[in-house]
């Protein structure tokens, strides 16, 4: 890691978090709407960048791509490998294996604020499912997208100097 802004390490509980790779997006622009911003997002090595725009069901005239598409899709992918990664130890192929991600917001009844729901539906046609069903829980374990929406995440929110 060669940028920086990311830092490098964190203490959880008090254990040491090394990260294996970190990135940066920026979100600048765009017009706001029900907490949420469209824009351009644009990653710091430049991969990633994209307008981002409101859902129609939130009174934007674009379809797509907006906050919880790309946590869709970054979730369904992380759970993708890690899934695949223990098919692979269990001598299993993976190569049919599909993760659709469905994530919702809303309105948080608890506080008036807004929240994110998420649901994965994983397909593995020709599979054992009483082979496979106990993957799922230890790829739940081993995701850290899954991880998040069980626990949440350490995150810091500061002004920028």
């Amino acid at each position: 890691m060669n940028d920086p802004m990311l830092s490098t390490e964190h203490d959880y509980s008090g254990s040491t978090f090394k990260p294996l790779y970190a990135t940066r997006v920026t979100v600048s622009g765009g017009s706001s709407a029900h907490g949420r911003a469209t824009g351009r997002a644009r990653s710091a090595d430049g991969a990633l960048d994209l307008q981002l725009r409101m859902p129609e069901e939130l009174g934007g005239d674009h379809p797509g791509p907006n906050p919880e598409q790309l946590f869709a899709a970054g979730y369904a992918a992380c759970f993708h490998g890690a899934l695949s990664l223990l098919a692979r130890r269990h001598l299993l192929d993976p190569a049919s294996i599909t993760v659709e991600a469905s994530v919702a917001f809303g309105r948080d009844p608890a506080d008036g604020g807004y929240r994110l729901s998420a649901d994965l539906v994983v397909t593995w046609p020709g599979a054992d499912r009483d082979r496979v069903t106990p993957l799922l829980a230890q790829a739940a374990a081993l995701c850290p997208y899954a991880k998040m929406t069980r626990q949440g995440i350490p995150a810091t929110i500061s002004l920028a100097p």
